[in-house]
């Protein structure tokens, strides 16, 4: 198996996006959820970005948001990938690659489970998380072990430090998502957290 890539997300300070370079990790997450803890604004997030090595993956979460103001949030930002973690459909995906952005499909297990089969998730990476994103929540992964999406997909939903390489193993995703699995308390990032998590999903 090659190294599982790993993107931290719910990125709020400067202190957390240099945890996350220093740990190795592929991708950075900037949610603009309304409603979430970890909201960020397109500013903050844009001030964010504009510090890191090309090399690392910037993305930003939306969910059900209106198109044309994920487009220009994204834009504003310098995002290089738009995650959307609603019931947005095909097109909306369309849109954000003919505009130049990678995209990740996120779904519920529950979605996942009802209707994967009829969704067209060939041009997405798609994300698998807990019924409730972002809430700490792991899930019963069985049907992933039996029926894993096709092409490059990404566990979230529950990781953490002591569970990211069991899961890893069991499940063989192409990468894996944290958020609330590296924070001392809601929304805060934890430095430490971020290094042991990246080190235990590489060691898998």
């Amino acid at each position: 198996m090659s190294q599982v890539y790993v993107k931290v997300c719910g990125i709020s300070t400067a202190a957390a996006a240099q945890a996350v370079v220093d740990s190795g990790a592929d991708a950075i997450g900037f949610v603009f959820a309304p409603g979430s803890p970890r909201l960020v604004s397109v500013e903050h997030a844009a001030g964010l970005a504009a510090d890191l090595p090309v090399s690392i993956e910037t993305v930003g979460v939306f969910r059900n948001q209106p198109l044309d103001l994920v487009l220009s949030s994204a834009s504003q930002a310098g995002l290089t990938t738009v995650q959307l973690h609603g019931d947005e459909p095909d097109d909306h995906f369309d849109r954000l690659r003919d505009e130049g952005f990678r995209t990740i499909r996120a779904l519920s297990i529950d979605r996942y489970r009802e209707g994967a089969g009829s969704m067209r998730l060939g041009e997405d990476r798609v994300l698998i998380d807990a019924v409730t994103p972002g809430a700490g929540t792991t899930f019963d992964t069985t049907d992933l072990e039996n029926r894993p999406p096709h092409g490059f997909w990404l566990l979230a939903g529950g990781l953490a430090p002591d569970n990211v390489a069991g899961l890893v193993r069991a499940v063989r995703p192409g990468g894996v998502d944290v958020s609330s699995g590296v924070e001392s308390s809601r929304g805060v990032k934890d430095s430490g957290l971020i290094r042991a998590f990246v080190a235990a999903a590489r060691q898998a």
